[in-house]
């Protein structure tokens, strides 16, 4: 059975976009079904049909998720996912990538089941991609 996988990211660029794609594409390689959303066409009523999700997100100000669109929706589902397998990815433009980690670190305090994260350095090179691909076929397992 095809595991379906909800790749759900919010993008003000574009390569959090591209990386999301990635993530898809990775899913689709490894026989999972995948469906890409933008943050806005997704609430948490719509998490119990997947099997597996991922959660795209830049950093935005002083390292931190985009707090209009992206945050809430999240905040949402990070309540209801349970134990199902998580990947969060995202860009930023300057720090460290200091807000993967906080977001990482926030998810599994909330009982997230985070298993992987990955994070570009503006636009996603072919290594990144390559990383998003990966934890595609790592949520479908």
């Amino acid at each position: 059975m095809s595991k379906n996988v909800a790749i759900v990211y919010w993008s003000g660029t574009g390569n959090t976009e591209e990386m999301a794609r990635a993530v898809a594409a990775g899913v689709e390689s490894a026989g999972g079904t995948a469906f890409v959303v933008a943050v806005g066409d997704f609430s948490a009523d719509g998490v119990d049909g997947y099997d597996a999700l991922a959660f795209g997100c830049p950093a935005m100000g002083a390292e931190e998720l985009e707090s209009d669109e992206f945050e809430p929706v999240w905040d949402e589902c990070r309540e209801v996912i349970g134990e199902r397998p998580v990947a969060l990815f995202g860009s930023y433009d300057w720090g460290t990538g200091e807000w993967m980690e906080t977001w990482r670190a926030d998810a599994e305090a909330a009982g997230v089941n985070v298993v992987s994260t990955v994070i570009a350095n503006n636009a996603p090179d072919d290594e990144a991609l390559e990383a998003c691909s990966a934890a595609g076929r790592v949520l479908v397992g």
